[in-house]
């Protein structure tokens, strides 16, 4: 199967349509048929150039098979319509899916300005394809008169169906024009947003010569420091704003005045100054108000929540004020503590939140006889990556083998081959771990291909965790923090939605399931970082080969709801900040800062700090998918501390559970409701109360 043929063919008695596509050039990689391992990306071959002669060409075919759609004389069935809908566009998924990740993880300056001068195109196609009166009228047919079909492909016709209804199909020829318009300027400002985020991040560092000033930091951060230093042509140490080396000088150094300008930096980036984002935001939030009040809705939220496990505003305002509720007094106790805490060793005046993460370490190794620097000897990366391949080896039979053949984008990254118990090939799962100036923040899971059956010939994802660790220095390896290793879980929790991905329908399959369902698989991942039945298998100290000791892991155990309160109503505050953003109706013309101050006051706990904002940088919201859907982090913790109740109950590495977590969830994808998922793994519906329980807050 190449993706030049044309269209896939349906049952014999079903006439499909055949697209007339437009001349290839082979030459460009991109376009060639990839005679490589598994069909993975060619990374060596491919030019900055070829990346827009290449969406051209794809936009073309794109358009070229939509064509062959709408004029196909035959009655509008599920094959020569819905399926030929699914099947469409696979040129210019594979250049998108590669193109865009690498935007995310590698982007240069030039590969930015290629994606300001496609985005446009892309979005006019879009709204080419959901907008075509003739194409809509064929997949309503088939809507209202689909025939025998199976579950899978009613649940297919549904979200065809839906997905038209709710980008404009149904509007006036004049609402369609502005419709056209509003996500049309919606697209650019989402990418603008994402690289001011990038470039306000990167534009700010400090500077250290003075040696006094860094003698009391642990030795990975001081070496970090250094080696940063160093590549960037200075003397010294140098902290940036990026997280392996913000977090740890801001938990372990005392110099409070450096840590106060490095916390208001990272808490004003974008707002304001050469990368300033605060127009955008307004412009992006009245965007999608104009384009959710054309499609019928009186918010944005009321438009997004219609297609989410939450379905209404009412449900997630309820959800996240319960949660609060039953929170809010013992982050406020969290605060108290630590601030108590500070004033007996010597503190004067308010803690601020620059003090916090000080503080609180120290407070926490105090208390349970635990810091990052005794846990981070036990979790040198390629431990790490181990434990994390052994993990998945004990619940779902999964080898992991590296491949040296298939090509990367980047030096640090390596790419592996993903088998079955049984042999069977599932996936490449490539993994890059380390910050750069090139990559945004944060960690993620992403795919260059999903999975798929396409005339008979199954295709399997091609998957890729992105990471910013800490890095390996001379001197040094790469130590993780306890928060490092749940993230690497976390990431791996997705990969392992993607690689275990069932189903003939790319949209059905993997990560393509509701926003306040995805973090489920995720998230569940997390708690094995605390399990000893666990830990115990790999956690080995990387110079002497000794074991994580049982009383450290009891201490690990003993902390693992530290603070938990807190962590809670941190996370509520965003995820209510992005709810108010998006429940506006009627178009927002004030200060950023005082809207998301106003929207965040339920959640404060430590003093507000005039200057600061975090919806500028909030690349989740503004520059990703999450808009009014932030709440799904909350939401899916209630679902994982319900789901692994049943793991803790029968076994942490129980085979028949794992068995069906995987069979009734990580297969499955939205192939059916989410909640009918839920159910048939779990036998009843999750309750919040899971959570609090989770948190021991119901003690």
């Amino acid at each position: 199967m190449t993706f030049l043929t044309a269209l896939v063919a349906g049952c014999a008695d079903d006439t499909m349509p055949v697209a007339q596509l437009p001349e290839i050039d082979m030459s460009n990689p991109l376009l060639a048929a990839w005679d490589t391992p598994h069909q993975t990306p060619p990374f060596d071959s491919i030019e900055l150039a070829d990346y827009e002669p290449a969406f051209e060409t794809a936009i073309a075919v794109s358009r070229a098979e939509i064509d062959a759609i709408v004029n196909n004389p035959a009655k509008p069935t599920f094959n020569n319509t819905i399926m030929a809908l699914e099947r469409q566009g696979a040129l210019l998924s594979r250049i998108g899916g590669l193109f865009f990740n690498l935007l995310e993880a590698d982007g240069t300056p030039e590969m930015q300005q290629v994606a300001m001068n496609v985005q446009p195109k892309l979005t006019e196609l879009s709204n080419d394809v959901s907008l075509n009166p003739q194409l809509f009228e064929r997949v309503k047919a088939v809507y209202e008169h689909p025939g025998r079909l199976s579950k899978t492909q009613k649940q297919l016709l549904e979200k065809s169906y839906r997905g038209f209804v709710r980008s404009g199909a149904n509007l006036s020829d004049e609402d369609k024009e502005l419709y056209r318009q509003y996500s049309s300027e919606l697209s650019d400002l989402s990418l603008k947003f994402g690289q001011n985020a990038l470039n306000a991040t990167n534009a700010f560092s400090i500077n250290i010569t003075d040696p006094k000033r860094v003698a009391e930091l642990p030795d990975y951060v001081r070496e970090g420091m250094a080696a940063e230093a160093k590549a960037r042509g200075q003397k010294g140490w140098t902290v940036t704003l990026q997280a392996p080396s913000y977090i740890p000088f801001m938990t372990y150094s005392t110099d409070r005045a450096a840590k106060e300008q490095l916390w208001r930096a990272y808490n004003s980036r974008a707002l304001g100054g050469e990368f300033d984002n605060t127009e955008i935001v307004k412009r992006i939030v009245n965007l999608r108000l104009k384009i959710a009040n054309l499609l019928g809705y009186r918010t944005y939220a009321d438009y997004v929540l219609a297609d989410r496990m939450a379905e209404n505003t009412e449900t997630v305002d309820g959800f996240l004020g319960e949660l609060l509720d039953a929170t809010r007094e013992y982050a406020e106790e969290d605060y108290r503590t630590i601030a108590e805490y500070a004033r007996s060793q010597g503190f004067e005046g308010e803690l601020m939140p620059w003090d916090f993460a000080y503080y609180s370490e120290k407070y926490k190794n105090e208390k349970y006889a635990l810091n990052e620097e005794r846990i981070k000897p036990y979790l040198q990366l390629e431990s790490v990556r181990e434990g994390v391949f052994l993990l998945a080896n004990k619940l779902y039979g999964l080898n992991f083998t590296p491949n040296a053949e298939i090509e990367v984008y980047h030096p640090e990254v390596t790419a592996y081959d993903v088998t079955d118990r049984d042999g069977r090939f599932l996936a490449v799962l490539y993994l890059d771990f380390f910050p750069r100036e090139t990559k945004r923040g944060g960690a993620w899971m992403t795919e260059f291909r999903g999975s798929s059956v396409i005339e008979g010939q199954e295709m399997r994802p091609l998957v890729s965790l992105v990471m910013n660790f800490t890095k390996p220095t001379d001197t040094m390896p790469s130590l993780l923090t306890f928060n490092e290793l749940e993230t690497f879980l976390h990431e791996f929790g997705h990969a392992l939605h993607g690689m275990l991905a069932e189903g003939e329908y790319e949209s059905l399959n993997g990560t393509n399931v509701y926003r306040d369902f995805v973090e489920l698989p995720s998230q569940i991942m997390e708690n094995w970082a605390t399990e000893k039945e666990f830990l115990d298998l790999w956690a080995k100290h990387y110079q002497t080969g000794e074991p994580l000791p049982a009383e450290l892991i009891e201490r690990i155990v003993a902390a693992k709801n530290y603070q938990a309160a807190y962590s809670n109503v941190r996370q509520l505050a965003y995820a209510m900040s992005d709810m108010a953003w998006h429940k506006i109706s009627e178009p927002f013309e004030g200060d950023v800062e005082e809207f998301e101050c106003a929207a965040m006051a339920p959640t404060q706990v430590l003093p507000v700090v005039k200057g600061t904002a975090v919806a500028p940088a909030f690349s989740h919201v503004f520059g990703g998918g999450y808009a009014a859907g932030y709440y799904g982090y909350k939401w899916a913790e209630v679902l994982e501390a319900d789901a692994f109740s049943l793991f803790k109950e029968k076994g942490i590495f129980n085979p028949e559970v794992s068995g069906a977590f995987r069979r009734e969830v990580l297969s499955r994808g939205s192939q059916e409701h989410p909640m009918t998922l839920y159910v048939a793994f779990r036998g009843h519906k999750p309750e919040t109360k899971a959570l609090i329980e989770k948190m021991g807050l119901d003690k």
